[in-house]
């Protein structure tokens, strides 16, 4: 968290949530399917479930501002169970944008300049510190007004496509056994982007080629053949942590979509010690 240019990159699966006073400078923001002039003072939050892009328009200057990045875990105590998802801030359908009165601010630069100072001192418990005042920039931006988007992407379809395309790879890797993927099916997949399961399908498959199940699916195969090769955990182990409820259904599922069962294609890829 530190003082810096906001010319945040494209969506990384390994992001952290973010949050940003812009001070002065003027960006266009991408998110999701929806694009935002930043040409003034405000606060952005971006989910780390959702891609988003910074582009400087012809002629201006990147912004200038505050940025501070964070886990979800991080922030989990302060917010006394609240999940950032339930949270409008970070909402798929939400508005990631919030303008500022001089009021707001200097508030909201004491409350950025606090943290740093914060983060650079010695003291024991600054993590708390810091955990607190985060919470509190998040609870008092939920009461600013949002920002109404300037238009919707030209390429919704795209975005949309991404967007699924990212929410898919983010619940990969599986690293520890029995956790599953949090999305499964399709309708998981619209739910968590707020567009209908038909709609999403339609702008997968006019962009990729594919349905959205298949591209689950596909991912699916490919974790469990990584799981397979790499990891000595046991098949119904491995179907477990991939979501499936009985490994006989993980067997049916690998065998139909690669012709071999799991403990075949084991045998083919880690050959017995001799």
């Amino acid at each position: 968290m530190h003082e810096a240019r906001c010319g945040l990159s494209n969506f990384n699966r390994r992001d952290k949530f973010k949050v940003v006073l812009v001070l002065e400078g003027t960006n266009e923001l991408h998110y999701a399917n929806r694009s935002y002039l930043v040409d003034r003072p405000a606060l952005v939050f971006t989910n780390r479930l959702i891609p988003y892009a910074w582009e400087v328009p012809a002629g201006f200057h990147e912004q200038q501002g505050y940025l501070c990045c964070f886990s979800e875990s991080f922030l989990h105590s302060s917010m006394r169970g609240v999940s950032l998802k339930d949270l409008v801030l970070y909402k798929v359908d939400g508005n990631p944008v919030y303008f500022l009165n001089n009021e707001q601010v200097r508030y909201f630069t004491d409350a950025f300049t606090r943290m740093r100072r914060d983060l650079e001192s010695d003291y024991a418990h600054k993590e708390d510190l810091l955990r607190n005042q985060l919470s509190i920039i998040i609870h008092e931006a939920a009461r600013l007004e949002p920002a109404t988007p300037q238009h919707a992407a030209a390429n919704a379809a795209e975005r949309i496509t991404a967007l699924f395309q990212n929410l898919l790879e983010v619940q990969f890797p599986i690293t520890a056994q029995l956790r599953e993927p949090v999305l499964k099916s399709a309708s998981d997949y619209a739910d968590r982007m707020a567009v209908h399961v038909n709609h999403l399908n339609a702008m997968v498959k006019e962009v990729t080629g594919k349905s959205t199940s298949t591209h689950i699916n596909e991912r699916l195969v490919m974790e469990a053949q990584l799981l397979l090769a790499h990891t000595d955990w046991g098949v119904g182990e491995i179907a477990y942590s991939l979501g499936f409820e009985y490994p006989t259904y993980f067997n049916n599922f690998f065998k139909k979509h690669t012709s071999l069962t799991p403990l075949t294609f084991r045998r083919a890829r880690v050959p017995a010690t001799q």
